[in-house]
């Protein structure tokens, strides 16, 4: 991919985010945000927030990538034509964003039909946006940058865990963190996507989730990849599909934790 062509698919990410903010941040805390529940069995709800941000979105990529595929949670996929495939959530983490905490975060991925080569995790509120891919692993912040690196950690007695969701799971993926998470040093709950940012930004080592979709993880892991750390399923193959996910900082506490978290119960 030559460099031209790179810049312009990081304009195009850039106008997308850019976009979503100015679609969501009118909303956020504010007392005409009303959600849907979209789980008849559960509670998985959807605002106007969500629907906005993705409109905001496709329409920048209708206007700059009209060829490329399009796979979002809010609205039907659309079929590449250029081999280039936006993967979009508008707000990842839509609990917090009812609840009004600052944990939620806008996801992009870019594949070319497999795994992501290019993503992005953005903090509308607190004006935070890790980006990663294409020659870059960057936090962006009030006009400013910086690099991002994965931390060294090895040792799972050394290592910080998150996850979204106490339960994580079923009872049995919920046994198999725990197992984990009573070997790290410290474990803490409900960052959502805004956990695998700090993956990349090296204070975080591990992220273990399970039952997400594609949207959820092709942005992070794309960005966590970029800064030097790893993302698979819990068996160690390809996690850009969903379902369930280990990021990790590095390859050793990687290991470390799949040792832990695939061990009899």
């Amino acid at each position: 991919m030559d460099d031209v062509l790179k810049a312009e698919l990081r304009d195009c990410a850039h106008a997308m985010a850019d976009a979503a903010r100015a679609a969501i941040l009118p909303l956020f805390r504010s007392a005409d945000l009303s959600a849907d529940n979209k789980d008849a069995a559960g509670f998985d709800p959807v605002t106007q927030a969500d629907r906005a941000a993705e409109r905001a979105m496709r329409a920048v990529l209708a206007e700059r990538r009209p060829e490329d595929g399009i796979e979002g949670e809010e609205e039907a996929n659309v079929t590449s034509k250029s081999g280039l495939t936006w993967v979009l959530d508008p707000i990842d983490g839509t609990r917090a964003f009812l609840a009004g905490t600052p944990s939620w975060g806008v996801l992009i991925g870019l594949n070319d039909g497999g795994a992501p080569f290019f993503g992005m995790i953005d903090q509308p509120y607190i004006e935070e946006r890790f980006v990663g891919g294409l020659g870059r692993a960057e936090l962006k912040k009030g006009g400013f940058s910086r690099p991002l690196a994965t931390r060294a950690t090895s040792a799972l007695s050394e290592a910080i865990v998150m996850t979204t969701f106490p339960e994580v799971g079923t009872e049995e993926e919920g046994a198999a963190f725990a197992r984990v998470a009573r070997q790290a040093r410290l474990v803490r709950y409900g960052l959502d996507c805004y956990a695998y940012g700090l993956v990349a930004l090296g204070t975080v080592d591990l992220v273990i989730e399970a039952g997400l979709q594609p949207y959820d993880i092709q942005g992070p892991m794309a960005v966590v990849e970029a800064a030097g750390g790893i993302v698979t399923d819990w068996q160690g193959g390809p996690a850009h599909r969903g379902g369930r996910v280990i990021a990790a900082a590095n390859r050793e506490v990687h290991a470390a934790a799949m040792e832990v978290l695939n061990a009899a119960g």
